[in-house]
């Protein structure tokens, strides 16, 4: 248990009973409560990995007590039906703050990962507490987004985007103080990914809802994060090149050996995926291995191209950028931690096709086209150009959560912070430093309240050869409570295969300063690092 944690235990509260008739409903305005359960929970023991606690470390529950609460709500009117748990400490454990946890793809909340997450919290001395929006546990939108063909469920949506976020926090404060008598001293929220995106969210749109935020790698600029994921399975039918996943990953292996020492030490990791230089072109006709059919290729100028116009990102008609494109050296095809977002099936006769990451595919087809049928493959490049259009102009101000006016959450002195891998092959990383300059744009302090650090060589929120920072959310918690301004953020790769055994650490620096390499030490241990603007 951290040295953080410990000293904030409250042995002086008591609690009212566990059971629904004990502890009062909370009222939230223009919600209903459908139902209302409350089960305690003994002895409870189990061990939390970093990647299911994200933002954190892993944590070991030991014989943790809790009161298990399930909420069932509406707004009536809009034919929802929300689910909320929450996860309240014994009196003796609660360290008197709450904690909530975002989801991730199309899911809000009560996940596998964040339900993980709120029991790591409960061993942490949190009252913890996750939404499904009223989506349930479905990790694809194909059963809710659309009411009827041509009819998007705009309140199912609206329910995913913010509304249930805000619901979580009112609901949160009100529940931790009727069962505790005190109200909590704090409440934060933590996420990755669309969990990310919903920390943004909370310190765009409802600035009281939290003190603290721990979002990283967010899910913002939605309709451009979303179309750009589609982008590459889009190009290989423009393109008509449909490489096997081991062709792609020589190409992608060729740029990582060119540019993973221009640091200064060769570690399996681009530093600066910008600033590398190297052009798929430049290898064709290179002999490799390929896994997939058990013999010798050569790279071809086809993949390299389409690897290329990948790398680029979308693009309009007229050459001028759309989007970010994927990060020189990450892993398109997949990795323990990554959904590929380049991907093909092929055949045993070598004939490969495209396969679409959903999260693209059905943003497209649910929401743009309203056509759950529709052929993705008819799509052509003047339609996809006026799905960018279509898709800013109808879901931005629902989803897009790149509102860079965070005046109102600095003036409650809220504080955010989170980190990006420069590896992520799902968003780009550059979606998170374009957001934090518009930000600087209104705001030249914003330092003083919004830190973003990148994570070479990391993958979405967690894997990878890079280094993660697993005290993200005690860092942002201490910059909260005791004005501890967090300069770097410690990080420590995390194995997750036998391929990349090797443990490295670094410092990470808050952009837009970059970690630098200056020759001394091994080159695996932090020594030698440091940030420079």
């Amino acid at each position: 248990m951290s040295s953080l944690i410990a000293p904030l235990y409250n042995s002086t509260l008591t609690t009212l009973a566990c059971n629904s008739s004990s502890i009062p409903f909370p009222s939230i305005y223009g919600a209903e409560i459908l139902s209302f359960t409350a089960t305690p929970v003994v002895n409870f023991s189990e061990c939390i990995h970093a990647g299911l606690y994200i933002n954190h470390g892993t944590v070991s529950v030991d014989s943790a007590s809790f009161c298990n609460v399930s909420i069932t709500y509406t707004h009536p009117g809009q034919n929802d039906s929300i689910n909320a748990f929450f996860y309240l400490p014994s009196a003796s454990t609660w360290n008197s703050r709450l904690q909530a946890f975002g989801g991730g793809g199309w899911q809000a909340g009560l996940t596998y990962a964040s339900l993980n997450g709120m029991l790591g919290g409960v061993g942490e001395g949190y009252a913890s507490m996750s939404t499904d929006a009223g989506l349930g546990n479905q990790d694809v939108p194909t059963n809710w987004a659309l009411l009827s063909p041509g009819n998007v469920n705009l309140y199912a949506l609206q329910n995913l985007a913010s509304v249930s976020l805000n619901d979580l926090s009112l609901m949160g404060k009100a529940l931790t103080e009727s069962y505790y008598g005190v109200p909590p001293k704090f409440s934060y929220f933590t996420g990755c990914s669309q969990g990310g995106r919903q920390g943004m969210m909370l310190a765009q749109r409802y600035p009281d809802a939290f003190d603290g935020i721990a979002a990283s790698a967010p899910a913002i600029n939605w309709n451009e994060f979303v179309l750009e994921a589609f982008w590459p399975s889009f190009q290989m039918r423009q393109q008509g090149v449909f490489p096997p996943s081991c062709e792609l990953d020589a190409i992608t292996s060729a740029a990582l050996a060119a540019c993973d020492g221009l640091d200064g030490v060769t570690d399996g990791v681009i530093t600066d995926p910008d600033s590398c230089p190297f052009d798929a072109m430049s290898v064709v006709g290179t002999t490799f291995n390929c896994s997939n059919f058990g013999t010798e290729f050569q790279i071809s100028s086809g993949a390299a191209t389409l690897m290329n116009s990948v790398w680029a990102g979308p693009k309009a008609a007229d050459n001028t950028s759309i989007w970010f494109g994927l990060p020189k050296g990450a892993m398109v095809t997949g990795t323990p931690t990554d959904m590929a977002i380049m991907a093909t099936t092929c055949s045993s006769n070598g004939t490969c096709v495209a396969t679409d990451l959903e999260i693209g595919s059905d943003w497209i087809k649910l929401f743009l086209l309203r056509d759950s049928s529709f052929n993705m493959s008819s799509l052509t490049n003047a339609d996809f150009e006026s799905l960018v259009h279509v898709a800013k102009q109808q879901y931005d101000s629902i989803i897009g959560t790149n509102d860079p006016d965070l005046s109102a959450f600095k003036a409650r002195s809220g504080k955010l912070l989170g980190y990006h891998g420069t590896s992520d092959s799902i968003i780009p990383h550059e979606g998170s430093s374009h957001y934090y300059d518009a930000v600087t744009a209104l705001d030249s302090d914003v330092h003083d309240f919004y830190r973003l650090f990148m994570a070479p060589g990391l993958t979405h929120c967690f894997g990878g050869v890079g280094a993660y920072p697993d005290g993200t959310f005690d860092a942002m918690r201490r910059w909260v409570e005791d004005n501890v301004v967090p300069e770097i953020l410690n990080a420590t790769s995390i194995v997750t295969s036998a391929a990349s055994p090797q443990v490295i650490e670094r410092i990470l620096c808050p952009y837009p300063q970059k970690q630098v390499y200056d020759g001394t030490g091994d080159g695996i241990s932090a020594v030698g690092y440091s940030c420079v603007d």
